[in-house]
């Protein structure tokens, strides 16, 4: 029975228009997103079987590809919660606050997560995290779907800056992708993961 499976998605792919296109949706989460899932499980299948046959030399490869592939399930399955028909705008409470104190304002945090994104080298994500040992907020570039990770941070909103994300709509413009995105971010969802993460920090 496989581990992990493909959420549906909450709204209709066509909800998300103007700012992404209901083929690139569909696209994305029952092709890309599905990918990774299945890989997932296959990965895990691989690696016990080749624990069970002692194939110790097979383990750093697998390991390295079951990173990549859940990695890319976990990320997608925030990006699309990240995400709101209903989104847009900017976020209140405590949340708005470290905003407000960590980066001089949600302005000035927009620009940096903008550019955060917009200047990923090849393919990756861009990341608002909570780093619990500093009790802070961060922003991060993830290579692929793991790499450059913070240790021990929780991310709280994912963009994804692959191309399979925007191209189809955006074709090679990802900073107008970047700037659509922003109609779509449900606050409401990434203040509920900052909240848990403090809990969960205390």
């Amino acid at each position: 029975m496989p581990l992990y499976t493909l959420p549906d998605l909450t709204y209709d792919p066509a909800a998300l228009e103007p700012h992404l296109s209901a083929r690139i949706v569909e696209l994305h989460h029952g092709k890309h997103h599905a990918s990774y899932v299945a890989a997932a499980n296959t990965t895990i299948d691989k690696i016990g079987e080749a624990t069970a046959a002692e194939r110790w030399a097979d383990l750093p490869g697998l390991e390295r590809t079951l990173a990549f592939n859940l990695g890319g399930h976990v990320l997608h399955t925030m990006y699309w919660t990240n995400l709101s028909p209903n989104g847009g705008g900017e976020p209140t409470g405590a949340l708005r606050t470290d905003i407000d104190n960590t980066f001089g304002g949600f302005a000035a945090f927009k620009a940096y997560f903008s550019q955060a994104t917009i200047t990923v080298q090849g393919s990756g994500w861009s990341i608002l995290g909570y780093e619990p040992l500093g009790g802070r907020l961060v922003v991060q570039q993830l290579l692929t779907h793991h790499d450059s990770h913070l240790l021990g941070t929780v991310p709280l909103l994912a963009i994804d800056a692959w191309e399979h994300a925007y191209y189809l709509q955006y074709a090679n413009l990802r900073a107008d992708y970047v700037t659509a995105i922003w109609n779509l971010i449900n606050w409401t969802d990434v203040a509920r993961r900052y909240a848990d993460a403090i809990l969960v920090s205390l």
